[in-house]
Order: structure tokens, then sequence, then C-alpha cells
């Protein structure tokens, strides 16, 4: 079987920047399954994989993977906008509510009372190389196809991953795309 639309294929990964640096990896013993074709992934690393097979290993750099630096998504933001958070680190990650809806950011800053935010992906303007192998493919149900995302063995799951390496118990909206039972940042 060929990876198609409306596939669940689990694949193992290294994903690096260009300086070599890991930043993501799951394992055959902790492999990242996906619905090929929903969205799930970075685009281009989807197209990749589409018509690989089972037991194929291959390599595809993403240029620019996940967009340009946008200098606008870096903020300066009062204390007082993080309600309920008694210590502020840099590294720290938040959801912010804004006018598009709910926008990941990271403390990248403290000085006081003035909070620097950023809101561009951790990779953004980076060009990432992925190592690749296909594990697995299978036909997706009829659910996992309407649902646009894998479920698990025990029925429905939204389980994900996190940017950088991790052993895929976190749920940090990953790495590799769209989250939904495989890593997800977009």
């Amino acid at each position: 079987m060929k990876i198609a639309k409306n596939t669940i294929v689990s694949i193992a990964y290294q994903v690096r920047t260009k300086d070599g640096v890991l930043v993501d990896e799951a394992t055959a013993t902790a492999p990242l399954e996906y619905l090929q074709g929903a969205g799930n992934l970075l685009q281009d690393l989807e197209k990749a994989l589409e018509s690989h097979q089972v037991g194929d290993k291959f390599e595809v750099e993403i240029i620019n993977a996940y967009g340009d630096f946008n200098d606008a998504l870096v903020q300066n933001v009062p204390r007082d906008v993080f309600v309920g958070v008694d210590e502020l680190e840099v590294g720290m990650r938040f959801f912010a509510d804004t006018e598009h809806g709910s926008l990941p950011v990271e403390i990248t800053a403290i000085d006081g009372d003035n909070i620097t935010i950023d809101g561009n992906h951790m990779l953004a303007g980076q060009d990432l190389k992925f190592n690749v192998e296909v594990l697995a493919i299978r036909e997706a149900t009829e659910e996992e196809i309407a649902h646009g995302h894998i479920h698990g063995e025990h029925g429905h799951d939204h389980g994900g991953c996190g940017c950088g390496v991790h052993d895929h118990e976190d749920d940090d909206s990953g790495c590799c795309g769209g989250g939904h039972g495989g890593c997800g940042c977009h």
C-alpha cells in the first residue's frame, strides 16, 4: 500500500535545523501517526510523503517551514495581563486572546513589569531537514476521515506532542503540523 489521501500513516523521523540542531523526533517505538491529506502535518512534508510505502526512508528539506519571522508578532505588554500567574520566566508559553482567536506566545524578555512576548512559531524563518522512515500504512476509518484525524486504539483521541525533542507524552501543539493525534504546530 502507498501513502495516499485518507490513509493512516505511521512514521519515525528526525527534524533538524540547517545548522544540524535536532528540534524534534519520533522513534519507531513512539512513532507519529497521522491522517494523510487532512492538513495535520506541514503541507510540504505531507506532499513529500505521498506515494511512499512501508520501509521507505528519505530526506526532505523544507525551506522556511513555518513561514517568515514577523516582527509585528513581538510585543511588549504589561505584567498585569498575566492574571493569576505568580511567577513569570523567559521561555514560558501562553495562549493570548486576539481578534483573530487564540495565539500561542512565548515570553522572550522580562524587564520589571514590562514583558516581551513573541507570537512567531519558534522555528519561523528556518529551513528544516526531515529524515523520515515510513513504518506503517492503513486505510482510515470513516469516523477518522469525518473528524480529520486519527483515532487512538480506544476511540476518539486528540493527543499531540510538543516542539523540541520529546517523548510524545506532551500536549504542547507539537512540531510537524496540526496536532490531533500527531505533532502539530501551525
